[in-house]
């Protein structure tokens, strides 16, 4: 048999075809191989994994060539007072920012001090919103009207195409001869996005055939997916998630070393007056860090950092302290599908304990989605601590960070 980097040479054998002659293991090796011959780059360090691939390179990738690890801290335990996460975590932090996950362990420890961070789940529903073109306004306004009065046939049609996921709302939008339907689903366990794409596309092919509207993409960005967007800080988009913790005097000068009023102080003048003289979407410290990390280490794609970046951090000054809460609109995670069956990933999720599906249906992603949020809190709160005691170069400085 030719050898296969001359096949892959001479164009007889295809990159992306080696799984079907070779072993996941062997094709993923002979495609690294050809690609350093090709590019002069040393890429052996890519080949040293301890995940197993059989179910990656049919599921989670393309023409793989290796894996990237990116170093995993713990943090906690945190103690989270949730209607679905309730008891004591320990927190898998995938990261290269060094100080990362000593900020949030200080954060935890400051929440567990003072009897846990209260969270709750506000609002639930992944989002797909195709665009349509009708003739005019009028049958822009006709199509809207449609899609307002047949909520049971959508969702009719949508749940035939699950046996898990449905149809929560139909929220139309109409730009001149532009028209949106922002579908947005009860995807349980799941993440959600093929499952609402998949039933986004029967409601898509209802529209066009009762109303004569004309399907441009089953994507119009209204949805909407890995994008910043006031849409999903307003209405939210998978789970819309609150977090909050009252800590006293005390607890606020022995552990993060300043006082409830400058906390107040540093909050207001930077995240939300600094962020709205940014422009910025999110009026946070670093909330995008702590979900950022969580995502990586658990399985989610990180993609949906940017909506988990549009958090509001408030710290309001109480009798005997400062009360701090951390509002994330828009965390999309699941705790089935995707890169959660991912050895160190499902290893992650199982350190939380919610991988794979819950009891009752969705119980372990709501759990997941609370415990993102005590873990935001968690860093928002050190983070903040260190900026009102001016302490924040001087941690990095400590931790020999660049």
């Amino acid at each position: 048999m030719e050898d296969p980097l001359a096949r892959l040479k001479n164009g007889t054998l295809k990159l992306y075809a080696l799984e079907s002659e070779f072993p996941p293991v062997e094709a993923v090796r002979v495609r690294r191989n050809y690609v350093e011959a090709e590019s002069g780059a040393d890429l052996a360090a890519l080949g040293s994994f301890s995940i197993g691939i059989d179910r990656v390179v049919k599921r989670n990738i393309e023409n793989m060539i290796g894996a990237v690890q990116i170093p995993v801290g713990v943090a906690g335990p945190i103690r989270v007072n949730g209607a679905h996460a309730s008891g004591t975590y320990w927190l898998p932090l995938a990261t290269t920012e060094g100080a990362l996950v000593a900020s949030a362990n200080r954060g935890a420890s400051a929440i567990t001090r003072a009897g846990g961070a209260e969270v709750r789940i506000t609002g639930e529903g992944m989002t797909r919103a195709p665009i349509f073109a009708a003739r005019d306004i009028v049958h822009a306004a006709e199509i809207v009207d449609w899609a307002r009065t047949h909520h049971a046939e959508c969702a009719a049609a949508a749940e035939r195409t699950t046996s898990r996921g449905r149809l929560l709302s139909v929220t139309p939008y109409i730009v001149g001869t532009n028209v949106f339907l922002r579908c947005a689903y009860d995807t349980k366990d799941a993440m959600g996005m093929n499952m609402a794409t998949i039933a986004t596309a029967e409601i898509a092919n209802l529209v066009e055939r009762e109303t004569g509207a004309r399907l441009i993409a089953l994507s119009g960005n209204m949805c909407t997916d890995k994008k910043p967007a006031a849409i999903n800080m307003i209405e939210g988009r998978g789970r819309s998630v609150v977090a909050g913790i009252r800590l006293t005097n005390e607890q606020i000068a022995s552990i993060l070393k300043t006082d409830a009023r400058s906390l107040v102080e540093v909050n207001t003048r930077k995240n939300l007056i600094g962020s709205a003289r940014a422009g910025s979407l999110g009026f946070n410290a670093h909330a995008a860090n702590i979900v950022a990390a969580l995502y990586l280490a658990c399985g989610q794609d990180p993609a949906h950092v940017v909506e988990g970046s549009t958090c509001i951090t408030t710290v309001e000054e109480t009798e005997d302290g400062a009360y701090i809460a951390v509002t994330l609109p828009a965390v999309q995670v699941g705790t089935v599908g995707g890169g959660t069956g991912i050895d160190t990933q499902a290893a992650c999720l199982s350190l939380l304990g919610v991988a794979g599906g819950g009891t009752p249906e969705g119980a372990n992603a709501r759990a997941f989605a609370e415990i993102v949020g005590a873990a935001v809190l968690a860093g928002e709160l050190s983070l903040l601590g260190a900026l009102a005691a001016n302490h924040l170069a001087r941690a990095h400085q400590q931790l020999g960070r660049g």
